[in-house]
């Protein structure tokens, strides 16, 4: 299926983004092991929109996409995780108007997996949720982790 998601747009707060659908990114979280959960985090590229900065596996939708299913290509493309690996809840919305909006889907790890760091990403790590904001984050993830960290302990994505 083609990919026609990809392009530069702005949005109604006047932001320039990529995705001219908008964008989804997956949010994993490993409950397993240790005492705190862990979240998946991408170390981006240098090339890529608001590079090298850390932020959640994501890109532009697909005009036939969901934001879960845009999140979960987009996240098997930059890590290797399948879809079958995680289990997918909610889904925080951060609309910037005039039709464009990032959406990040919350899924809770089901399976092992081995990470696969592709072209987009300097780094996969698994990060403990304490410890997200020791890291440079992308400015959109950012301003959405404490919405997005209080989501994540009232549910179990």
């Amino acid at each position: 299926m083609q990919h026609d998601g990809n392009g530069w747009v702005h949005c109604g707060l006047g932001h320039r983004h990529w995705g001219r659908f908008g964008a989804a990114g997956l949010l994993v979280v490993d409950r397993q092991g240790g005492t705190e959960p862990l979240v998946l985090l991408q170390h981006r590229a240098a090339w890529t929109a608001s590079g090298d900065t850390w932020g959640v596996p994501g890109g532009a939708k697909d005009s036939h996409e969901t934001a879960a299913q845009g999140a979960l290509r987009e996240a098997h493309e930059e890590t290797g995780i399948p879809a079958s690996a995680v289990r997918v809840g909610g889904e925080v919305v951060d609309d910037h108007g005039g039709g464009w909006s990032y959406t990040t889907v919350l899924a809770r790890l089901v399976a092992t997996v081995v990470l696969q760091a592709q072209e987009e990403s300097y780094e996969l790590r698994w990060v403990p949720i304490s410890a997200v904001t020791e890291l440079d984050l992308h400015p959109g993830f950012a301003l959405t982790w404490p919405e997005l960290r209080t989501q994540l302990t009232r549910s179990q994505p």
